[in-house]
């Protein structure tokens, strides 16, 4: 496959001169690389009033449109909306990952947004959803301007599969915070520390996509604390050991490496503080960011704070907190003070693109939505 600009015109009328016209039958084929996956769901309409792009669309409830393309990074613009009535469309890609979460448009205009993306398996997914979803048009562009952040991290960081909606990790909603500018790629991985990301080869595999000028962004604490001989660091030794290794590689790589502290977990003294479960490994950390010279935001000291704006209970929101018959796929509820449903990664999220606005990391300033 090639990297090359694609043109998508979306409804029923006659497609604008360059787009490919897309109706509601146009399922998947491997024979044009691109389509609707599952197109049953899909609908379409035209208004009869508006330029080509505008007049007519499709509402993509609940579907995916799924597009072959080279392994790279692109900038996707869209266009949004209906004539007659409100919308609100939610875009997300790959695994989870949001681009646009609930893009509003009045009756009679349309959101024209984009935002970056990084290919990483030959397909580009683009999942929609929202009280009322439209699209338009979409154009994909190859973009060798496009930089990336890469994220190493755990299961609070990682993309959660569909079948554990409503689990999340903050990796997946921190592309909504950023312009065409920068794409994320999202390595982080359920159930790993430091140490044992290295050893599955997981950041010899980030670095071998990586580029000069890309971000890496390094959270890892939860699973140092585990008493397994493959995950197991101790804080100020095999722990800032191993993150060292992740700054020292990633500078070799012409990336700017960033620390992160670990976001806490959600356990309250009786005063209504927040304990700390992570002790030496948020103090580790710290060190080693003064020690190296590198950047670093404390996600702990922002979630402490965010935590306890909101109480014990209140809390709960941000956390896999379910009664039973409240989440589809946890029917006898769940009590997890350690990972959070999607509202609260986004809060997260939130927290970590505050730390990076902070940071003003050169290439980042006007990255910013």
């Amino acid at each position: 496959m090639s990297k090359k600009r694609l043109n998508f015109d979306f409804g029923i009328g006659e497609p604008e001169s360059g787009y490919i016209k897309v109706d509601a039958s146009a399922a998947y084929a491997p024979a044009t690389g691109w389509g609707f996956e599952h197109a049953d769901g899909v609908s379409a309409r035209d208004r009869y009033e508006g330029g080509p792009l505008c007049r007519d669309f499709c509402i993509p409830y609940e579907a995916a449109f799924r597009v072959d393309l080279a392994n790279g990074t692109y900038v996707v613009s869209f266009v949004m909306g209906d004539a007659l009535h409100e919308t609100s469309t939610t875009v997300k890609y790959g695994m989870g990952r949001v681009l646009f979460r609930q893009a509003r448009a009045a009756a009679g205009e349309f959101a024209r947004v984009s935002a970056a993306v990084k290919v990483e398996d030959g397909v580009l997914r683009l999942a929609f959803s929202g009280l009322a979803p439209r699209i338009n048009a979409l154009t994909i562009a190859p973009s060798e301007e496009v930089f990336t952040l890469y994220l190493a991290g755990d299961s609070t960081v990682a993309d959660q599969p569909p079948e554990g909606d409503p689990y999340a990790g903050w990796g997946q909603m921190l592309p909504m915070f950023f312009k065409g500018d920068a794409a994320v790629a999202n390595h982080a991985a359920s159930g790993r520390s430091s140490r044992s990301f290295i050893l599955e080869g997981r950041l010899d595999a980030l670095l071998e996509e990586a580029r000069a000028n890309d971000l890496l962004l390094i959270q890892f604490g939860h699973n140092d604390q585990k008493y397994d001989e493959t995950r197991r660091t101790e804080p100020f030794t095999s722990y800032k050991d191993h993150l060292r290794i992740y700054i020292e590689r990633a500078k070799e790589k012409g990336m700017t490496p960033i620390l992160i502290t670990s976001a806490h977990r959600r356990y309250f003294e009786s005063d209504g503080t927040l304990v700390d479960t992570h002790g030496d490994y948020l103090v580790a950390v710290k060190e080693l960011a003064e020690e190296e010279g590198v950047r670093l935001i404390d996600l702990a000291a922002k979630s402490k704070r965010l935590y306890e704006e909101l109480g014990e209970e209140a809390s709960k929101s941000l956390f896999m907190w379910g009664a039973p018959g409240e989440f589809i796929h946890f029917p006898g509820g769940i009590e997890d003070n350690t990972h959070f449903q999607a509202s609260g990664a986004i809060r997260i999220a939130e927290l970590v693109a505050e730390g990076l606005r902070e940071l003003r990391v050169p290439q980042l300033l006007v990255a910013f939505r």
